[in-house]
């Protein structure tokens, strides 16, 4: 601590919070300032040279940045705001940590105790407000002697349980003389750092159960998510024993290369025609780390026998009606699981698996390259998987944007990839991808962004790209901003889901110039608007010595649709385009470069 006039400072509750924080591991706050969190600010201003506060443009952006830290480090994510307005805005982020199961601690400030109740500026009922997504644990600290366990305990539960935690500090709190070693009385707590997390294997008997089921499947899908991400190798060696196809939910696209011919690549809404044939032929459903919402893509009821791996119990036996549930970690289970598997000798599904994943690529390639002015976008999704970096990361927002990444860009080993799941927020992509800038300065990045996200947030994100981009090793992080001036994936959803026409009072966007908002910013970037640039604007990208932004004009009339549409949805597509839809016109025609004329 620093000394003022030759005497040793007063620690204060912030300076031990800040100093136990450390004990924590905790090397970065994404955050932003105000008079309820102050306090704590300025014991991370005497600390700074340990750790590292990341002020961002809005609290939203602290949050979603908390969470893919820890997506993309696997330690806890720490955001910190002011109380009041402050942490409302870091709901959403919150929100998006607890549905996609990350570990994330928020300090919250909040309005000194001593004018508790008296209607002061800014004060709201945090507990309240905070205590849903918090669910796991929220506390007040409102005694000195409480700043230790309340700490450990947020971190504890945060790694334990994969779960948001709060921890809400008043403003005179803050300031009072910090008590690290609460005395040795009744009703005190003396905890410490430190989490052991225990080896979860499922037993024996429930392995040979298991076995059991996938040695007697001639037909076995394999599903994983973002629960196999540390098991790729394991899924490897089980699929081949078993002779099955990999399918991905989107959270788990990085736990398998897409260079593998047998990963039949995403499923559901977003997935591939692979992907979606071995669900409707299989007998045996094997799902490794996933809670893919999309249930109507699973097989149907009856028509396969189940196996489910999850390090959550409550997840077991949620999607479809599984024979047998095993909690464990992905991994380690597989590896128990891996000697009581035969190897199947016909490999006659594995072979269809094959050419369906074959025949999905030339599908795609022809998609990419169809007419669609001015630029088709599926084609940028399909340049910029030719023309990856290794080791890159990659995040998407959530429309559009997110479809053509799933379906377009084959990921690599050593490549990361993430998005919102559970939540879907729009917003995330950027956030994002500065948070996997900070966790991996030396790799490249690429953020996949729709206009709408662009001006609900990104530009507001884009701002902290260029006050923070000189820190990295490696400048690149490029972001490609799929500009079709809608709201085109919920424009989609109307037509399809609702059979409603566009409608164009809450659907369209006005047209910005993103590439000239980045240079303006002391960024670099380039207006694409004929599909013969799309390879050159990539290659510039990739070359540049600074973050860069490519604002692609694309075609909203290219459909983001499944593979194949059910009859309901055909016949509401139907009707939205016969009721007055302004684009019908551009939109069938579209369906028919698409080889969905019978949508």
């Amino acid at each position: 601590m620093g000394k003022s006039n030759g005497k040793q400072e007063q620690l204060t509750v912030a300076d031990f919070v800040v100093e136990r924080l450390e004990q924590w591991n905790v090397r970065r706050i994404f955050g932003y300032p105000g008079d309820g969190i102050n306090g704590v600010i300025g014991a991370i201003h005497r600390r700074e040279k340990r750790v590292d506060f990341i002020q961002v443009a809005h609290e939203e952006l602290a949050s979603l940045m908390a969470t893919a830290h820890a997506k993309f480090t696997g330690e806890v994510g720490v955001c910190l705001s002011t109380g009041g307005p402050g942490a409302i805005h870091l709901l959403n982020g919150l929100y998006d940590a607890k549905l996609d199961h990350q570990p994330v601690v928020a300090i919250v400030g909040q309005q000194s105790l001593a004018g508790a109740g008296g209607s002061m500026q800014q004060e709201t009922n945090l507990y309240s407000i905070l205590e849903d997504v918090g669910s796991e644990y929220i506390e007040i600290v409102a005694k000195p002697e409480q700043a230790r366990h309340v700490i450990d305990r947020a971190f504890r539960i945060a790694v334990a349980e994969r779960a948001v935690t709060v921890v809400i500090l008043p403003h005179d709190v803050q300031q009072a003389p910090a008590v690290p070693a609460p005395p040795q009385e009744h009703g005190m707590q003396h905890s410490s750092v430190g989490v052991v997390i225990p080896r979860l294997v499922p037993s024996d008997a429930e392995l040979r159960r298991a076995a059991d089921v996938l040695n007697a499947g001639k037909r076995v899908a394999i599903l994983v998510g973002q629960g196999a991400l540390g098991a790729t190798d394991d899924v490897i060696a089980v699929a081949e024993a078993l002779g099955a196809g990999v399918a991905k939910a989107l959270l788990g696209k990085a736990a398998l290369p897409d260079d593998l011919p047998w990963v039949t690549g995403s499923v559901g809404w977003l997935g591939t025609a692979a992907s979606n044939w071995m669900m409707e032929e299989c007998d045996t459903l094997f799902m490794i780390g996933t809670t893919m919402p999309y249930t109507e893509f699973l097989p149907k009821e009856g028509q396969a026998r189940g196996v489910q791996i999850d390090i959550a119990p409550k997840s077991l036996g949620l999607r479809y009606p599984m024979e047998v549930m095993l909690a464990g970690d992905s991994a380690e289970t597989l590896r128990a699981l891996l000697p009581l598997i035969t190897r199947k000798t016909d490999r006659g599904w594995r072979a269809e698996i094959e050419r369906h994943v074959a025949e999905w690529y030339t599908t795609v390639d022809e998609q990419a390259h169809a007419p669609a002015p001015p630029i088709n976008p599926q084609l940028l999704l399909w340049e910029l998987s030719r023309q990856l970096p290794d080791a890159s990361t990659l995040t998407a927002d959530s429309g559009s944007s997110a479809v053509w990444l799933a379906r377009f860009v084959k990921i690599r080993r050593g490549m990361k990839l993430s998005l919102s799941g559970g939540l879907a927020t729009m917003g995330c992509a950027l956030p994002y991808a500065l948070a996997g800038k900070f966790a991996g300065p030396d790799r490249p990045v690429i953020a996949i962004v729709g206009d709408g996200a662009m001006q609900m947030s990104g530009m507001s994100a884009l701002i902290d790209v260029a006050k923070y981009w000189k820190r990295w090793r490696d400048p690149r992080l490029v972001i490609l901003v799929l500009n079709n001036r809608d709201l085109n994936y919920v424009t989609w959803e109307q037509r399809v889901m609702e059979g409603e026409p566009k409608f164009p009072a809450s659907q369209d966007l006005p047209d910005l110039p993103y590439a000239s908002y980045a240079k303006l910013l002391g960024l670099d970037g380039i207006r694409v608007e004929r599909p013969e640039d799309v390879a050159g604007a990539w290659q510039k990208a990739f070359a540049a010595d600074r973050p860069f932004v490519i604002d692609a004009l694309v075609n909203a009339d290219v459909p983001t649709l499944p593979p194949k549409l059910e009859p309901k949805q055909k016949k509401q597509l139907a009707k939205a385009l016969d009721s007055g839809d302004p684009d019908a016109t551009g939109v069938r025609e579209q369906l028919v470069a698409q080889g969905l004329e019978g949508a």
